[in-house]
């Protein structure tokens, strides 16, 4: 990495970790929504094929895949994360090499990155307590997601990119600087866990 481009990140506090994070966030969603394509694929050419993450009847990447849920938009979900993820990829990319984008593309960031939030916690929700299976890519889309959109928002609350003002920005930078959001990504992945657990535990072990 260049001079220009560490004094640069040097200019945006927050930039590494945020990015770093992004970057691997979406690498990790990118691969799971490509191998989520590729089984649809699969699926549509043969709808009695065995996956390779069909190990049981909880873990089971043909049956959430077969619900209709899974082509919400009439094609499948996972189309949407290989176009989406991209973006964040290359996002993160030009931040670590030193790029200082203008708020109305960090604006546009985080409101894409805000849907993604809602698509993925959609996504898991039907999974969880209305398909009743697990699909191990599934997870890995949904917990990456979670680290993307905390990562992206600790960054756009410290720089001031959100659509906040007063008093609630104020507020929002003091959760950051406590490195509160921090702690809030951990129990929502935690959280998921242990909900996974509680409920498939024994259908997992």
């Amino acid at each position: 990495m260049s001079r220009t481009a560490l004094s640069k990140l040097r200019e945006n506090p927050g930039s590494v970790y945020s990015f770093s994070l992004i970057f691997i966030a979406a690498v990790l969603s990118l691969v799971a929504s490509f191998m989520l394509s590729y089984e649809s694929l699969q699926l549509a050419a043969n709808p009695d094929k065995v996956l390779g993450c069909d190990v049981s009847v909880v873990i089971s990447c043909g049956t959430v895949a077969k619900h209709p849920s899974a082509t919400l938009l009439g094609f499948p979900n996972s189309f949407i994360g290989m176009m989406a993820m991209p973006v964040f990829i290359s996002l993160a990319v030009f931040v670590l090499a030193g790029v200082r984008f203008p708020r109305w593309i960090m604006r546009g960031a985080q409101i894409g990155a805000d849907l993604s939030l809602i698509f993925a916690g959609w996504m898991f929700y039907t999974s969880y307590f209305v398909i009743g299976a697990l699909c191990p890519w599934c997870l890995v889309v949904s917990f990456s997601t979670v680290v993307l959109w905390f990562a992206l928002t600790r960054f756009n609350v410290i720089h001031r990119n959100l659509f906040f003002t007063g008093r609630a920005e104020d507020w929002l930078r003091g959760v950051v600087k406590k490195d509160y959001d921090k702690l809030a990504m951990w129990l929502v992945i935690v959280g998921l866990v242990v909900m996974i657990i509680a409920k498939y535990g024994q259908g997992i072990f």
